[in-house]
């Protein structure tokens, strides 16, 4: 007989991207985490660099969730997982709360898990009611839990957002709009939490201040059915696969290292920038992150270079996705013209833009089977090579990300999640 489990829950929205929602969402689980509860945070749809700011904020792993690329059996599998240990669940939605298919409100409807509207109060004061509103009754059958300000910029700003509500709409509180608790962003977004310093302070600062707006007091609990159980025959038994991990390369899904694990691989982590050498691994997975600030200092480790190279010409699997595979081209072009030459274990180079060049989820049907995930970069590519399949996106637009071969060598920007298709994951990584 399956067995419910039951959690207060919410997911944390908004009208659009840029309102606030990770600063709020980790500002919540610092205050309760502070108040002794256990608190496991989720993120709505493809994400690296919040998941990394709310794992700080909350103290415990960080998962997505999402109806396309997660798929809805899995997500209810991390729901019910998580509900059996926490006191509380967020979910940080993504882009705004109805944008997308699927969007946050579906995933919210579809887990019955109501949406606390985060809404950026800024030379705002009256509308405040209007958007609340509207974002509650758009659609008649989405659970709604109430609305929270941010930056507000003062108490009598806060009374007037407050007073503006109607019919029965609940005021979560505000945040005020302190630069101390605003968390910043580059090209990519957020600032990666490790190189923030003072990321404790700001959460335990904005924490505080939304502590002094609201009760804390928990939402009704949300009832999560337990999942079916399905057995992966996928094995990766006694392979030791070699995961590029430092300031250049840390966009990697936990839930693609907890796969990998669970097929019986073994993990080395190392640092293609501080490393002199590789070690011994059967497979290397190049994930995305920063290269093209770090370009120069990749190029500098000829050690490591030479390792990888000489990896490849093994003919041992190479997995790399988007910065990792900008690693593997002739060069690489940051946004100021400085130009460094890298592995060129693959022909072309990349050239960093100012403005985005691709956003999309995407699903690539590869010879090992049909893998999803999404891809998101700021660069262009250059290359003669002939791509062995391309990203077909749910929602149209830009994308269609090529993927190229040679060898074991598998190159895209599409960042992978390997829970998609365990098998077809294992075999890009099985020597």
């Amino acid at each position: 007989m399956s067995q419910a489990r039951h959690c207060p829950a919410v997911l944390i929205a908004a009208p659009a991207s840029g309102q606030g929602k990770t600063t709020v969402t980790a500002a919540l689980a610092r205050l309760h985490r502070n108040r002794g509860r256990k608190v496991r945070v989720f993120k709505c749809g493809p994400d690296f660099l919040d998941p990394m700011i709310l794992e700080r904020a909350s103290g415990a792993p960080v998962y997505q969730l999402d109806l396309w690329m997660i798929g809805a059996e899995e997500s209810r599998r991390l729901l019910w997982e998580a509900a059996g240990e926490a006191d509380l669940i967020l979910i940080e939605g993504v882009m705004g709360l109805f944008d997308g298919t699927p969007s946050s409100a579906d995933l919210a409807r579809h887990f019955g898990v109501p949406v606390l509207a985060v809404i950026d109060s800024t030379a705002m004061a009256q509308t405040f009611g209007a958007l609340a509103l509207g974002l509650a009754r758009y659609q008649a059958d989405l659970p709604f839990a109430g609305v929270l300000a941010n930056r507000v910029g003062s108490l009598r700003h806060a009374q007037l957002l407050e007073g503006s509500l109607t019919e029965g709409l609940r005021w979560y509180g505000g945040l005020s709009r302190e630069r101390g608790i605003e968390l910043p962003s580059r090209h990519l977004g957020l600032v990666q939490a490790s190189e923030l310093n003072d990321l404790d302070a700001r959460l335990d600062a904005a924490a505080e201040a939304l502590g002094a707006s609201c009760d804390a007091a928990l939402p009704p609990p949300v009832c999560f059915a337990e999942p079916a159980v399905h057995a992966c025959a996928a094995s990766l038994a006694g392979v030791r696969i070699g995961v590029a991990r430092d300031e250049a390369f840390a966009f990697t899904y936990g839930a693609n290292l907890d796969l990998l694990r669970s097929l019986g691989a073994q993990l080395a982590f190392f640092s293609p920038l501080h490393d002199r050498e590789l070690p011994a691994v059967d497979s290397l997975y190049l994930p995305g992150g920063y290269p093209e600030l770090h370009h120069h200092g990749l190029a500098a480790n000829a050690p490591m270079c030479a390792a990888i190279r000489a990896h490849h010409a093994q003919g041992k699997p190479l997995l790399a996705e988007c910065g990792g595979m900008l690693y593997l081209l002739e060069a690489l072009t940051d946004v100021a013209g400085e130009r460094a030459e890298l592995l060129g274990l693959l022909p072309g180079e990349a050239t960093m833009q100012k403005r985005l060049a691709a956003l999309a989820l995407q699903a690539v049907e590869l010879p090992e089977g049909t893998l999803r995930g999404h891809t998101y970069h700021h660069s262009l590519t250059t290359t003669g090579l002939d791509p062995i399949a391309r990203g077909l996106s749910p929602n149209g637009g830009r994308g269609n990300e090529a993927v190229y071969r040679i060898g074991r060598l598998t190159a895209s920007y599409v960042h992978f999640y390997f829970p998609s298709n365990p098998p077809a994951a294992a075999a890009l990584l099985r020597p």
